[in-house]
């Protein structure tokens, strides 16, 4: 039987990424990051786009020669379609078309969010990571998404709960840039966090029925609650910067645990993942094994490369839809905005 090799190509927003998989297991996935962005305090569309111009044919060069492939070799090609910055995901777009339409392979369609749910069935060489048994309940968390996801297969999933605002991600990144901590503002609140009381401050958590989220509310309470602490003292910031981080840190993961707790409550499902770039964070990662061993829950995570945005993650999406004969049409539109 001739080997499946996809590569998996991602360009979203500002993360520039290829993967190669063979026969499911993984062979090589490299990214360039852009560092452009810090100055600004957030993603610039336009500078993005012409970043990703610049890195695409390196990042795909290394990916096909650290995984020993030839262009000849491969079966087909992934690129995430969206959702996404449009001048991002076009240059990734265009590049998976002519790529593809060259060699004479089919084009496979990824999205994106589908792709953070399906980095838990990667693989490595030599490694034999447990893979969530389906059907089973994933808290997808990025900084454009807050969703509470029920998974009947890699192509069938169904959302139970998300935000009616700002993502969790984009809830941190906010109240970072508001504390003058820089961006992206997640790895920073993380890292003050293990130096702080959480119990030192409490901030709003808002009461939506359902299991839908919302982040707007908490965003606010924070950034009133500094106003009120900088009349009184010009430095408090400074002077408790780890407690603010640590508290604003606990009022995220206590809300978005408490909405995936009820969804297992609802469905009965105990088998639970967490994805999407929020799960690289500490405190959520020690709050969801810590609920996971009161509660009986088998839990799943991605290992912290394959949480944020990356190419791997769309390379196995490809890998499933190859093995059903589910292809692209090579003029299908990029799109901005779509949901699982």
């Amino acid at each position: 039987m001739k080997d499946i090799i996809i590569l998996g190509i991602e360009s979203s927003c500002d993360d520039t990424s290829a993967a190669v998989l063979k026969n499911g297991v993984l062979l090589s996935n490299v990214t360039a990051s852009q560092d452009v962005h810090r100055a600004y305090g957030g993603v610039v569309p336009e500078l993005a786009s012409r970043a990703h111009q610049q890195n695409i044919v390196p990042v795909v060069d290394q990916a096909l020669k650290r995984a020993g492939v030839k262009p000849e070799d491969l079966s087909a090609i992934a690129v995430t379609l969206g959702p996404g910055l449009m001048g991002s995901l076009l240059v990734g777009v265009s590049f998976a078309k002519g790529m593809a339409t060259s060699l004479g392979i089919p084009l496979i369609e990824a999205n994106h969010l589908q792709g953070h749910i399906l980095a838990l069935f990667l693989k490595e060489e030599g490694t034999d990571t447990p893979v969530p048994p389906l059907p089973y309940l994933c808290l997808l968390v990025s900084g454009g998404n807050s969703q509470i996801v029920k998974v009947d297969a890699y192509n069938k999933m169904e959302i139970l709960g998300q935000t009616i605002d700002d993502a969790a991600g984009e809830a941190i990144d906010k109240c970072s840039k508001v504390m003058g901590l820089g961006y992206p503002g997640g790895p920073i609140i993380d890292r003050l966090a293990r130096q702080g009381n959480a119990e030192a401050f409490k901030f709003s958590k808002p009461h939506i029925p359902g299991l839908d989220y919302s982040f707007s509310g908490l965003k606010t309470s924070f950034l009133y609650f500094l106003r009120d602490r900088l009349k009184e003292d010009p430095d408090f910031i400074e002077h408790h910067k780890a407690d603010l981080a640590a508290s604003l840190e606990k009022t995220v993961v206590d809300i978005l645990m408490d909405k995936l707790a009820k969804a297992v409550r609802r469905t009965g499902i105990k088998d639970v993942a967490v994805a999407g770039g929020v799960s690289a964070n500490t405190g959520l990662r020690n709050a969801f094994a810590q609920k996971a061993e009161r509660s009986g829950w088998h839990t799943y995570i991605p290992k912290f490369g394959y949480t944020t945005d990356n190419a791997a993650m769309i390379a196995i999406t490809g890998y499933y839809k190859y093995l059903d004969r589910d292809f692209c049409p090579i003029d299908k539109p990029a799109y901005s905005r779509v949901t699982i």
